[in-house]
C-alpha cells in the first residue's frame, strides 16, 4: 500500500517539468565537472584536441537543441490536440506522461543548457588544454546521447496521438489498476460488504473539500486508528466524487478528537486518476468507443477493438482471488467495488451508441459468452448485459435477420 507522500511523488515524478530539471541539472553538473577533473589529464593528451574544437561544437549544439526543442515541443502539442479530438480528453493526460516524449523533451533541453554554460565556462578561462580534452569528451558523450535520443523520438513519433496507440495506454493502466485491485480489494483493511454493516453507534465523517478521490491512504487511517483507539469504516474508494454531505468514513469510538489528520489521508483533486481506480479506466475505453461510433468519426472498427481490450481487462476479476487477500490494517473496514458499476460503466455506452449498428451488438454478445464462461461473478453480470443490448438493438434495428442472429447469441448465452 502507497502512502499518500510516496503517491504524491509518484505523481510528481510523471510531470514534464520535473524530468526536464532533472537533466538541466545534470547537465550543467557535466559542464563543471571538467573543471574538478582537468587535472587528471596527462599533458601528452591535452595536445592532442584543438583549442577550439570543443567550443566550436558546442555552439553548433546549442542553435539546433533549441530548434529541436522547439519543434518537439509543437509536435507534442499537436498529438495531444489529436488525442483529445479523436480519442478522449481524459486519455490526453496519459500522454502527458509519457516517459518517451518526456525523456527526448528532457534530452533536447539539458543539451542546450549544456551548451550554453560550457561556452559561458571556455569564456571564462576556468578550463586549461587540460580541461576542455574533458569537455571534448563530454561533449562527445552528449552527442552520442542525442542521437540515440533522436532516433528513439522519431520511431516513437510514429505512434504519438494515435487512436490505437492511445487505446493501449488507457487498457494497460485500466488492466493494472483491476489486477491491483483483485490482489487488494479491501487496500489491506478488513472487508466491508456493504454499508448496512456498519454498527449503529457509528458516527459519519465527511469532507469540507468537493472533488474526485485520487487516493486513500488506509495505512494513516489504521494508525490513526490505533492511536485513538477506534474503529474506521471506509465508504468510499478512489474515483468516488466526493460533496459536503456524503461520508467519506463512520468512526466508532471517540469521534469527538481531531478528525483532521484522518481526513488528510484523502487525496481529493478536480479530476480522476487510473492509479486506485479501474472504473476510470474502463470508462475512458468506453468514451473512445463512443466516440467512434458518433456520425462524425463512424469508425465502427474502433469500438469493436475496444471490445476486445475491455474484455481483456474484465477476464482479470476474480471474487475467489479477491476473497483471499490479507489483512494488514485490522482498525480499517474498505467498501469493496462492485463488478456490477464497471461493466455499466463499459457496456452501457457501447450498447446505446451502437444499437443501429448489428456488427457492434454481435461483438457484444460474443464478448458477453466469452466472460461468462471465466466465473460466475463475470456470468452474472455478462448475462444482464446482453439482455439489455439485446433490447437495445431490437429497438433500434428492424432487419429481422440481424435480431435473429443477436437473439441466437443471447440464447447461447442463457444456455450456457
Amino acid at each position: 500500500m502507497v502512502s499518500k507522500w510516496g503517491w504524491q511523488l509518484l505523481q510528481l515524478s510523471r510531470k514534464l517539468w520535473v524530468r526536464t530539471v532533472a537533466f538541466a541539472v545534470l547537465a550543467l553538473f557535466s559542464a563543471l565537472i571538467a573543471v574538478l577533473l582537468q587535472d587528471l589529464i596527462p599533458d601528452a593528451l591535452s595536445g592532442i584536441i584543438g583549442a577550439g574544437a570543443a567550443e566550436k561544437i558546442l555552439t553548433i549544439l546549442a542553435s539546433s537543441m533549441l530548434a529541436v526543442t522547439t519543434f518537439s515541443l509543437s509536435v507534442m502539442i499537436a498529438a495531444f490536440s489529436a488525442s483529445t479530438n479523436s480519442v478522449s480528453p481524459r486519455a490526453t493526460r496519459l500522454l502527458m506522461e509519457d516517459s518517451t516524449t518526456q525523456n527526448a523533451l528532457a534530452t533536447f533541453v539539458g543539451s542546450f543548457l549544456f551548451s550554453i554554460v560550457s561556452i559561458v565556462l571556455l569564456n571564462t578561462q576556468l578550463y586549461t588544454e587540460r580541461g576542455q580534452v574533458v569537455l571534448f569528451l563530454t561533449t562527445i558523450l552528449v552527442i552520442a546521447l542525442i542521437v540515440i535520443t533522436i532516433l528513439v523520438w522519431i520511431n516513437h513519433l510514429s505512434s504519438l496521438g494515435r487512436v490505437g496507440e492511445t487505446a493501449n495506454r488507457v487498457e494497460d493502466k485500466a488492466y493494472a489498476a483491476l489486477k491491483h485491485y483483485v490482489a487488494k480489494p479491501w487496500l489491506g483493511a478488513n472487508p466491508l460488504a456493504d454499508v448496512s454493516h456498519i454498527p449503529d453507534n457509528a458516527k459519519p465523517l465527511q469532507t469540507s473539500v468537493i472533488g474526485y478521490i485520487q487516493h486513500i491512504d488506509i495505512k494513516a487511517i489504521d494508525a490513526w486508528a490505533k492511536q485513538n483507539d477506534c474503529q474506521v469504516y471506509v465508504v468510499v474508494r478512489a474515483g468516488v466524487f466526493a460533496d459536503l454531505s456524503r461520508p467519506l468514513m463512520w468512526l466508532v469510538g471517540d469521534a469527538e478528537q481531531s478528525t483532521e489528520a484522518l481526513l488528510s489521508a484523502f487525496t481529493i483533486k478536480d479530476y480522476r486518476t487510473f492509479d486506485q481506480d479501474p472504473r476510470f479506466g474502463m470508462l475512458v475505453l468506453a468514451e473512445i468507443a463512443s466516440k467512434a461510433l458518433s456520425s462524425a468519426v463512424n469508425d465502427p472498427g474502433t469500438a469493436i477493438e475496444i471490445i476486445g481490450r475491455g474484455m481483456r481487462v474484465l477476464s482479470n476479476w476474480s471474487s475467489a482471488a479477491a476473497n483471499q487477500a490479507s489483512i494488514e490494517y485490522s482498525n480499517v473496514w474498505q467498501l469493496g467495488l462492485n463488478l456490477s458499476d464497471i461493466f455499466d460503466d463499459f457496456f452501457t455506452p457501447i450498447a446505446r451508441d451502437g444499437a443501429p449498428m448489428v456488427e457492434i451488438h454481435i461483438r457484444l454478445q460474443k464478448a458477453f459468452l466469452a466472460l461468462a464462461k471465466i466465473n460466475p461473478d463475470l456470468r452474472l453480470q455478462a448475462r444482464r448485459h446482453s439482455a439489455a443490448a439485446l433490447a437495445r438493438a431490437i429497438a433500434a434495428q428492424s432487419h429481422d435477420e440481424d435480431i435473429a442472429i443477436l437473439k441466437a447469441l443471447h440464447k447461447q448465452l442463457h444456455n450456457s
